[in-house]
């Protein structure tokens, strides 16, 4: 059957330099989520899905993340987080200091 342990979603979302609004795509949102799929590869977590997403509307808070099934939502600032959300991702832990507020 066709599923993933847990699934994390990361915002794409971007907007133009002159919009009033932040967006995710501007503070490396991509390039983060690379990162977080490599490192998990390599440490070969399985039944995982790590992937892009569109606005997920909460891009002035950070770097936007959500990890389902546990619907969890995560401010994130750079590749200082991957430790904590490849636990996440292996056994479930919630990275109580990266959650959204």
């Amino acid at each position: 059957m066709p599923g993933f342990v847990r699934h994390m979603f990361f915002c794409s979302h971007e907007r133009d330099a002159d919009a009033p609004r932040e967006c995710c795509a501007a503070k490396k949102s991509l390039a983060l989520m690379k990162a977080v799929k490599t490192a998990a590869k390599a440490e070969g977590i399985p039944d995982i899905r790590v992937q892009k997403a569109g606005c997920l509307g909460q891009c002035e808070r950070g770097i936007s993340c959500v990890v389902y099934p546990e619907g969890v939502w995560y401010t994130l600032s750079g590749e200082e987080n991957i430790p904590e959300l490849l636990e996440h991702l292996r056994s479930g832990t919630v990275a109580d200091g990266l959650r959204m507020k």
